[in-house]
């Protein structure tokens, strides 16, 4: 039988994928206890145990000088302005993507526009959006909305674009109207799709929150990490860098149930 044809069953596939994520786990707790026997006071590879020590204070002692959780306030700061990021960019992406979809003159017009910012480096833009909006929060949003914004609108844009002509020649026979072709024909079809822009851009977004971060914020997980890295903090850094991902994992895969309950016939049993 070809390997392409051997499907795994579901036992199979999270056994397959677990295996990776231990072999890598045991891979660290291996060198970091040879590091340690050579020189207990390695900070490169810190124990499990010097982690938890480290991130005990942040979690669960409020800091001495503003009273909050460092943890949960870092977490709370950088989830609010990705949230926003995020939401202006979806919205922008979904209202945009309908017009340069269905509008010729719109898309010939604002399409090149779009490509040219797409391919513009959003980190080159930074020093500039410090300038102009400051260094308080608009920024580090529109740092994220001017990073993922272009790339989420040409992909609305393309699927809308390539709907079946037939469809919108049949509205179009009953009736329809410009508005009722955007709401009605494609709206629901670009719908699935926009979910799936939003849970490519998450890893991007995130790349531009914890750089804004990093330069100009005093609370956040990227401004933590940049903070304690001049102490060599590993204990500090990689536990909130596995706190990072465990939230993108987890508004993965939130997107993609949001995604398979409400538009079922976008997501075909294989």
């Amino acid at each position: 039988m070809r390997i392409i044809n051997l499907k795994p069953t579901r036992r199979a596939r999270v056994l397959l994928g677990v295996a990776p994520l231990l072999l890598l786990l045991l891979t660290y707790l291996i060198a970091s206890a040879s590091r340690h026997a050579i020189n207990p006071a390695d900070k490169i590879l810190p124990t499990p145990q010097a982690m938890i020590a480290a991130m005990h204070s942040l979690v669960l002692v409020p800091d001495t000088m503003t009273g909050n959780l460092l943890f949960w306030s870092d977490t709370s700061a950088s989830l609010w302005r990705l949230a926003v990021g995020l939401a202006i960019s979806t919205v922008s992406a979904l209202l945009f993507g309908l017009v340069l979809g269905l509008v010729p003159a719109a898309r010939a017009t604002l399409g090149p526009l779009v490509t040219i910012i797409a391919v513009i480096p959003p980190i080159a833009l930074l020093p500039i959006l410090f300038i102009v909006f400051g260094l308080g929060e608009a920024a580090k949003v529109a740092l994220i909305v001017i990073g993922i914004l272009p790339i989420m609108l040409r992909d609305i844009a393309a699927q809308v674009e390539g709907l079946p002509t037939e469809q919108l020649v049949k509205a179009q026979t009953l009736g329809a109207n410009s508005w009722q072709l955007a709401i009605r024909v494609a709206l629901p079809q670009a719908m699935p799709r926009l979910i799936h822009a939003v849970r490519l851009a998450l890893g991007p977004a995130l790349v531009f929150l914890i750089s804004a971060e990093a330069i100009a914020s005093d609370v956040g997980l990227g401004y933590r990490i940049f903070l304690v890295r001049r102490y060599l903090s590993m204990d500090i850094i990689l536990p909130y860098v596995i706190w990072i991902t465990l939230l993108a994992i987890a508004m993965d895969w939130a997107l993609r149930q949001i995604s398979e309950r409400g538009f079922p016939w976008a997501h075909p049993a294989r």
